[in-house]
């Protein structure tokens, strides 16, 4: 009795065992960014996503463990040929996202196979139609032509291409050697088209500050030579002021024929102490120094005799000559009928003008 009661137990905790067993076996929890295909009986019959599940035992069967997060494939280099017929080594990268388990689980055998060797192909073709520098200048265009056909090639596989990056382009050595002269020769290139632009600037800065130099210079002789004749200007017309300030002195004087006769006398006076054998006095103003009484006094023959009148006379004469000369020569002319005297402007004569001036005044 105690051997069946003892079996009994046994068979009972092995059956519970087992149930927990089951159970345990079928309650699963999927992880965020990961999910789980269910089959049940072999047909499709759920995916499970991140939370807990429960599955029903020996009839539903888990058949794949997909993540949802983006992976980044990174494929070795491979052989490529440019449209020139240059053959050259280029790796990718590709970034990949399962947007749809079930076209992945069920859309291809292998999905990530059929990416790699898609990706092989698409890179071939794509380089087979670029020549050998632009695939070195245009990694961008390269990407984003392989971005786009991958992302619509992989779309029935529930796989979405966000991008593809070009790693690494390993051209042959020969070619790698004449690229390398080419960029030595491009930048010995600049450099001297940098010297020479640095030379042109420099012979423009010293044209440049040459002409600056040369204006200031000439505008400075300009200013100096209008502040000269500006100051030539002003003292012709204070000499010119003076000179009509004292005609009209004159003018106001009122002087009489006399008066002029007696200036005109002592301005032949001044002409007579010259070295000249000859003078002609006008016979008017020889008379009239006759009936002034004043010709002995100026000329200093009142103690002569008769004989000598003829020879002061004379000399009279070429007095009255002279005084006829400077007075042509003279800027002012003085009218006895209008008692008006009127000023002949001439920088030539001034001197002269200022003499006579001079003459009258005394």
């Amino acid at each position: 009795m105690d051997v069946s009661i003892s079996i009994g137990m046994i068979i009972l905790a092995v059956i519970v065992l087992v149930v927990i067993g089951i159970i345990a076996k079928n309650v699963q929890v999927v992880p965020q960014s990961s999910c789980r295909i269910i089959e049940r009986l072999g047909k499709y019959k759920a995916t499970w996503q991140a939370g807990l599940h429960v599955k029903v035992p020996f009839i539903d069967n888990v058949v794949r463990y997909i993540t949802l997060k983006e992976q980044v494939l990174d494929y070795p280099p491979q052989n490529v040929i440019t449209k020139d017929n240059v053959t050259m080594q280029i790796d990718s990268v590709v970034y990949a996202t399962i947007f749809d388990p079930k076209k992945f689980t069920y859309g291809a055998e292998d999905p990530s196979s059929g990416l790699r060797n898609l990706t092989a192909t698409t890179l071939r073709s794509i380089i087979g139609e670029m020549e050998l520098d632009e695939t070195l200048s245009s990694r961008e265009v390269i990407n984003g032509k392989m971005q786009k056909i991958l992302d619509e090639a992989t779309d029935a596989w529930g796989i979405c291409v966000s991008r593809v990056e070009i790693k690494n382009i390993i051209p042959p050595a020969e070619i790698e050697e004449v690229m390398t002269k080419q960029m030595r020769a491009e930048r010995e290139r600049r450099e001297t088209l940098l010297q020479a632009q640095a030379h042109k600037e420099s012979v423009v800065a010293m044209a440049e500050g040459d002409r600056q130099a040369k204006v200031l210079a000439a505008e400075a002789e300009k200013d100096a030579a209008i502040a000269l004749a500006e100051g030539k200007a002003k003292s012709i017309k204070l000499v010119y002021e003076a000179e009509a300030d004292g005609i009209r002195m004159l003018a106001n004087s009122q002087m009489n024929d006399n008066v002029l006769r007696l200036k005109s006398i002592e301005a032949m006076k001044d002409v007579a102490d010259g070295q000249a054998t000859k003078i002609f006095i006008p016979t008017d103003l020889s008379q009239s120094i006759a009936s002034m009484g004043i010709l002995g006094d100026m000329l200093g023959t009142a103690e002569q005799k008769t004989s000598d009148v003829s020879r002061e006379q004379l000399r009279e004469s070429r007095i009255q000559a002279k005084a006829n000369e400077k007075l042509e020569k003279d800027s002012c002319v003085y009218d006895l009928e209008t008692n008006e005297i009127t000023l002949k402007a001439a920088e030539s004569n001034a001197k002269t003008s200022s003499e006579l001036n001079e003459d009258i005044s005394r």
